[in-house]
């Protein structure tokens, strides 16, 4: 398995953890029994409940691109230890993102969003490299 794909799982990982993070704030925030009943009311929920929501959406918008272009790499055969790198820092920095955000602390959810985006404009001009020749995949006969 590439290094991309490896970090698409734990990627695919981090995403449930997330959910399953912000749903439990949530509902902690929000109350047990709201949470155990029909949800009909709304309920507002604390601070850090709403960020990790958010937090969440903004996972949920950008781990789309990041999937498509781990599996691209892969299916063109255009990893590379660049676009590994890319990889591991898109991943990295998003599970930096969720206490980054959590904390409220100015600038640190910033400059964990940045570097995720570092990582996957790595991994996207990764796909703009040279394909490996063809002759050379092919096994060699005798």
């Amino acid at each position: 398995m590439t290094p991309e794909l490896t970090y698409l799982t734990y990627a695919t990982l981090l995403l449930i953890a997330h959910v399953l993070i912000q749903a439990t704030l949530s509902d902690l925030s929000k109350g047990i029994g709201w949470a155990l009943g029909p949800q009909d009311e709304k309920r507002d929920q604390n601070a850090v409940a709403g960020r990790i929501e958010r937090a969440l959406w903004n996972y949920v918008t950008y781990f789309p691109a990041f999937a498509a272009v781990a599996l691209a790499l892969t299916v063109t055969n255009l990893n590379t230890e660049t676009t590994a790198l890319g990889a591991a820092l898109w991943f990295w920095a998003r599970v930096a993102y969720v206490p980054a955000y959590a904390s409220g602390i100015p600038l640190v959810r910033s400059c964990a969003w940045i570097a995720s985006m570092v990582g996957l404009v790595i991994m996207v001009l990764g796909m703009f490299g040279t394909p490996p020749d063809p002759v050379l995949l092919q096994p060699a006969t005798e």
